[in-house]
């Protein structure tokens, strides 16, 4: 027998209508409950309200609000309010009843304002030390990459730096006072011709790369990930322009700042590969899994078919170098800047030599560099060479386009907003998100928040002792020794 639905009569009253009985055991928002303590953030931003006026909407739901905006991906604040009251899930998860009252969108971008990036910082932190104490992290290898995020800004919103002096107003000035800085930045890099001449009227902060061979505006996110878990241990988010070979040393500090532990390998790609890096990371007894970038440029272009420096023999006795042909190049100058020194053969010897064809075709002869380091340097490429470090560099590419893949999902690669904070905040939380995901996977009987101090992991040891290190897709069994 067929049965037929009645007419839907909305009832005045419902009884027994409990949001808690609606949301699944297994819902990944019942587990992020479960873990995370958003109460902290009442003393993170307590300075940025005051004493008198309207009561605010409590800082744990504007956090939870960010999350779900992030986590869901959704496109924008006005849609997610929207949505609030549709789902019961979500109501649950902000503390809210059926007839609680929806904040108005404006409150996330006035809370975002008035917070600043500094408390979802602290937020990634958090949850960061969550997965040290729950043991996600090892912290003694670390992996390091950087990632392109498009800008909310039109490449027609970018102007050459000459043409504001026709439309110069007040809102203008603070455009121009940034163009007229030196051109060295704060990260010790020198800004492209582009960048140097040319600013965008939307977001000023962006800047313009050519990627894909098409110019856009773009910043740049850079992230460490410990192996074990795939946690991300530290982000930082700057211009798109900004080489990544400088943020190397400052995400290795925010590393071991945060995880308390200490790094002994670092893996990376060839961008972080400079000289002025692997000489840091021998002053810090780090083992730098890292190509070095003058090595990958070799036998390119003009070098294609050249003998690379490494064919000319040092003879400290004499202080010069010696050829393949035999012949001696004698000490030029020392460049102070590269800390090297410069070594030229005679024109004539280069130009009777029968490997001329091989070595160079420069009119003047061959010349060669050799760096102050040129001992430390070659001990750290032997290293680079060593089974280990072949297997940690092949990982790394998988490993860190994995964490970055994860990330598309929440929509790290386009900028929700304008602005460097912005941005940075946006990409905590994306951080964060993706961290508690591993954290849900990994830990059966949760424990609500973090410690208030980072809790230090790498125990003292028995000499040979063994250390398990759990990967994502294989188990590596190593010996180390703690001291």
């Amino acid at each position: 027998m067929m049965g037929y639905q009645d007419r839907p009569q909305d009832n005045l009253f419902h009884y027994h209508i409990y949001l808690e009985t609606r949301v699944r055991q297994n819902h990944p928002l019942r587990r992020i409950k479960e873990l995370i303590d958003f109460g902290f953030i009442y003393d993170e931003v307590k300075e940025s309200y005051g004493t008198k006026g309207n009561v605010s909407v409590p800082p744990p739901v504007i956090l939870k609000l960010m999350l779900l905006l992030v986590l869901y991906n959704v496109r924008s604040e006005r849609e997610l309010m929207e949505t609030v009251p549709e789902r019961l899930d979500w109501l649950w998860f902000l503390g809210y009843g059926l007839d609680t009252p929806i904040p108005d969108h404006s409150v996330l971008s006035k809370a975002r304002t008035r917070w600043g990036s500094e408390a979802f910082r602290r937020f990634f932190e958090r949850i960061v030390i969550q997965c040290v104490e729950a043991g996600l992290v090892d912290g003694t290898k670390l992996f390091i990459d950087a990632s392109l995020i498009e800008a909310n800004a039109s490449n027609n919103s970018v102007l050459n730096r000459h043409s504001l002096e026709r439309y110069l107003k007040k809102g203008y000035e603070e455009l121009e006072g940034r163009l007229d800085k030196d051109d060295d930045d704060k990260d010790g890099h020198t800004r492209s011709d582009v960048n140097a001449h040319h600013i965008s009227m939307t977001d000023p902060d962006a800047s313009i790369v050519n990627y894909g061979g098409k110019p856009k505006l773009y910043y740049k996110t850079h992230r460490t990930v410990d192996p074990a878990w795939e946690i991300i241990t530290a982000v930082e988010v700057t211009p798109g322009a900004v080489n990544e070979a400088h943020r190397l040393l400052p995400l290795i500090d925010s590393h071991e700042a945060i995880t308390g532990t200490t790094v002994a390998t670092a893996v990376a790609d060839s961008m972080y590969g400079t000289i002025e890096n692997m000489l840091a990371l021998s002053t810090r007894q780090i083992k730098g899994h890292i190509p070095f970038l003058k090595k990958t440029h070799e036998n390119k272009g003009r070098k294609r078919g050249i003998f690379p420096e490494e064919a000319f023999t040092y003879d400290p006795d004499a202080d010069t170098m010696i050829c393949p042909a035999g012949k001696r190049l004698k000490k030029r100058t020392f460049h102070v800047r590269k800390q090297s020194t410069e070594y030229i053969g005679s024109k004539k010897d280069c130009t009777e030599c029968a490997l001329r064809p091989q070595c160079t075709r420069n009119s003047l002869g061959r010349s060669v560099h050799r760096h102050r380091h040129k001992d430390v340097l070659d001990l750290m490429l032997n290293e680079i060479t060593s089974p280990s470090a072949r297997r940690d560099i092949a990982t790394r590419k998988h490993l860190m386009e994995r964490s970055f893949a994860r990330a598309v999902r929440y929509s790290f690669d386009r900028a929700r907003w304008r602005g460097l904070w912005r941005v940075s905040i946006q990409e905590y939380l994306t951080a964060a998100l993706q961290n508690i995901m591993a954290l849900i996977a990994a830990v059966k009987n949760p424990t609500r928040g973090v410690r208030a101090l980072p809790l230090k992991i790498a125990t003292v040891m028995a000499a040979g002792e063994h250390l398990w290190c759990r990967y994502r897709r294989y188990f590596v069994w190593k010996t180390e020794t703690l001291l």
